[in-house]
């Protein structure tokens, strides 16, 4: 089926023309792991598809290993959704009364979350939250792995019920450079009360720059009819269209494609191939969350294309790669050319 080109502004257009930057050419030098090993934490025995959403997304738009750390319960389940995502059955919920006595380790947020921060130096990128739910156990292990990860500076994307985190304690990741967060309208007007964030709605940028300057440089995503991308310093606007359909489950494909970009971030800055000009971490950490919402919106606007009132997040993962080629195009050592 053939489908229009996006539309978006030239602002917008000139932001994915410098994000394109990031994305790693097609060289033969190159060996597994060094483009993106990324690492979804959620899943929880009432939630499977949110981590499989946002791993696929993350292994289709382009990382080279793509991992879900999850229940027991849930990793059973999310094995069989695909053979390509490794599946580490390393998080533990809070034993209900009808289980037998569970083993103390079991149990206990050190050491359940010292299984998981014993995987960290192995990755580069964490995608918290997708199915986590909010059982104690998994927020208290959740908030260990943030601590130990914000120690190695290592990125982070937070969603859903990671959040929660945040909003009972923003110490959590207050003054964590490497943290994006992901907070739909609902978990965007908490963390708003959360933080005592009271101003006008207009200019439609206000909030959202309040909000990471209350997070004293944090990088957060206002998720909207436009995506508002801010670290307090500096905002970015994504007004790519999107699909008309709001289902569950989208908000994984963004959390999956921004650590997709985020592990190319890392390739990038490590000088894996030839750049012809340096842009500065912190530029590239706001390009990395607007490539992955410019993704996002694609994949959604493509979907809806197709399925209409009946999409689902399915849809969206399907629709990855395409949405990366009519962005992007493709790069190789020689030309970096775009679609755009």
């Amino acid at each position: 089926m053939a489908t229009s080109a996006p539309e978006m502004s030239a602002a917008t257009r000139g932001l994915l023309a410098k994000a394109q930057r990031l994305v790693p050419p097609m060289l033969e030098t190159f060996h597994k792991g060094q483009l993106g090993r990324i690492a979804v934490i959620g899943g929880s025995e009432n939630y499977t598809g949110a981590p499989y959403f946002s791993a696929m997304a993350s292994a289709r738009l382009g990382c080279d290993m793509s991992h879900v750390i999850c229940t027991p319960s849930a990793g059973a389940v999310i094995k069989t959704y695909s053979p390509n995502l490794m599946v580490h059955p390393l998080m533990r919920q809070s034993p209900s009364s009808s289980t037998s006595a569970a083993n103390a380790e079991d149990t206990d947020p050190d050491k359940v979350a010292a299984s998981i921060v014993e995987m960290l130096p192995r990755l580069h990128v964490l995608v918290i939250g997708p199915g986590l739910g909010r059982d104690p156990l998994m927020q208290e292990t959740v908030a260990r792995v943030i601590r130990a990860a914000r120690d190695r500076k290592m990125p982070v994307v937070l969603d859903a019920d990671a959040l929660l985190l945040v909003q009972k304690d923003p110490s959590l990741v207050r003054g964590y450079v490497g943290a994006v967060l992901t907070p739909n309208i609902v978990e965007f007007g908490r963390l708003c009360k959360a933080l005592s964030i009271d101003v006008p709605e207009s200019p439609e940028t206000q909030r959202v720059e309040r909000m990471a300057q209350a997070l004293d440089g944090v990088t957060v995503i206002q998720k909207g009819q436009k995506d508002y991308i801010s670290n307090g310093k500096v905002t970015l606007t994504v007004d790519l269209q999107g699909g008309k359909k709001r289902s569950g489950g989208q908000g994984d494909t963004l959390t999956g494609s921004v650590a997709t970009f985020l592990g190319w971030r890392k390739a990038y800055h490590d000088g894996l191939w030839d750049i012809k000009e340096s842009l500065s971490e912190e530029e590239t950490l706001g390009l990395a969350a607007l490539g992955g919402s410019a993704v996002t919106r694609e994949c959604s606007r493509l979907a809806f294309i197709k399925k209409g009132r009946s999409l689902q997040a399915s849809d969206l993962t399907d629709e990855v790669h395409t949405a990366f080629m009519n962005l992007f195009g493709e790069v190789d050592g020689e030309d970096s050319s775009a679609k755009l």
